[in-house]
Parts: C-alpha cells; structure tokens; sequence
C-alpha cells in the first residue's frame, strides 16, 4: 500500500534522513519507532507533503505521491493523527468532526459516521457540544483520532499518539489501535513506547539519526534490540535533536 523508497530530506542546511526505507502493506500495523531527533516525525512529514523529500520517493497505492500537498494526500485516502492532537480548541466536539469529514460530506454518511465513532469513543457523545479546549488531555486524543477516521481513510497515520498521556488513557489508545487493527484498518504509528508499540505491531522499524538501524516483525525486532533500555526512549534520552 505505502512503499518510502530511500528518501533524504533536510531543513535547510541540516540533513534529517539519510536513505529512509519503510513498507506497510494493506492491514499491517507498522511501527517507527527510536528516540526524539531519530527522524520519526519527518518521514511522517515526507509522507504527507509538509515536507518535501530531498530525494526518493513515496508511493501510496502504486502511485508517485511524493511532495503532494497534505490536502489533496486527505483525499487519495491517507489521513495523520498529529503529535500534540492539533484540535480545533474553539470549535465544539462535533465541528471538528464535521471538518475531519469535509473530503467526502453527505448528510446520511455522516449521521452513519457520528454513530460509529461514538461506538469508539462514547466520551465524545457525552462532550458533543463543548469546546474542544474544554476536554482532557486523553479525551483530545480520542477527538483528534476520531476526526481523522470521519475522512474514511485508507491509511492512518498516528504521530505520539501516547506522549504526555496517563497510563490509563495510554492503555486506551493501545487499546483503541488493537480494534482498529481488527477492523482492517492500515495504521503507521509513531511512537517513543517501543515496548507497548511491538505489542500492536505487525512489523517495526527502528530509526536512528535517520536512518533505519534495524527492521522486521516483533520478534525480529526483539531478537535485535533490547527494548528495555533506553535506547527505545528511556526518560533520561528524550532529546530535542533536529530530525525528530
């Protein structure tokens, strides 16, 4: 479904991935994972046309989609859960919603769509009309996942979908991409929790100053790495390097 073929790409005179390499196949849930400054969120940024590849290419169901814009990559079917949720906080629960199904609106649809994902997140249903800057922290994660499934995507893409949760919500989130996975859906997660991340995962790769240092299923992964030190994101790593 989504092939990255050796890309690079730099802000300005600094290079941030040096040949980066990732398939996901369509069902797969595939992990990045590495610590802060590894070049996790600038693949995802190559990906959906924030920033465009030095070199390679990426290529989303046999088609070259490499320096797209994020607007029309929404469309073909690809959809990002944002580091930081990126909520609209003024808006009310269902307007950001509404605006996370703006590619493909129908009135029957989206009545269809609201019910689903209150199935998923019934939190949502109780907070519809408040504001978004009102929610807590994990139930803004559960709106910005929530408002990226309204676009129907083929592929979604989560950037930290854990980072700065409880250990309550995160076990939700975990939880949330377990039954999306088992809904068929294609995911590639970003996340710094290597260990609670192989437990969802069908494969994984793990970055490192941007590049790809190891790559395949869980137990691979596991046979390569010692994913309890901190190597993977231990407290004492979490850098703010360029190339995250």
């Amino acid at each position: 479904m989504l092939k990255v073929d050796n890309i690079h790409a730099s802000y300005g005179a600094v290079r941030a991935l040096h040949g980066i390499s990732v398939e996901v196949e369509e069902g797969q849930v595939v992990a990045l994972l590495g610590v802060n400054g590894a070049g996790k969120s600038t693949t995802l940024k190559c990906i959906t046309g924030v920033l465009r590849p030095t070199s390679g290419t990426v290529t989303f169901l046999g088609e070259d989609i490499t320096g797209r814009t994020p607007e029309s990559l929404v469309k073909r079917g690809i959809s990002l859960v944002p580091e930081g949720r990126e909520i609209f906080g003024s808006l009310t629960v269902e307007e950001n919603l509404r605006l996370g199904a703006f590619t493909s609106y129908q009135r029957d649809r989206y009545k269809a769509d609201l019910k689903e994902m209150f199935e998923l997140f019934p939190i949502l249903e109780e907070r519809l009309h408040q504001a978004g800057g009102l929610l807590s922290g994990g139930e803004q994660q559960m709106l910005a996942i929530a408002r990226a499934l309204m676009a129907h995507p083929r592929l979604l893409m989560l950037d930290e979908p854990s980072l700065g949760l409880a250990p309550a919500m995160t076990d939700q989130v975990f939880e949330l991409i377990s039954q999306l996975r088992g809904r068929g859906l294609t995911i590639l997660l970003v996340e710094q929790n290597a260990e609670r991340a192989l437990q969802v995962v069908d494969r994984a790769y793990l970055l490192t100053n941007g590049l790809v240092e190891a790559s395949g299923t869980t137990e691979e992964i596991k046979r390569q790495v010692d994913i309890t030190s901190s190597y993977l994101g231990g407290e004492d790593t979490k850098g703010c390097e360029v190339g995250r």
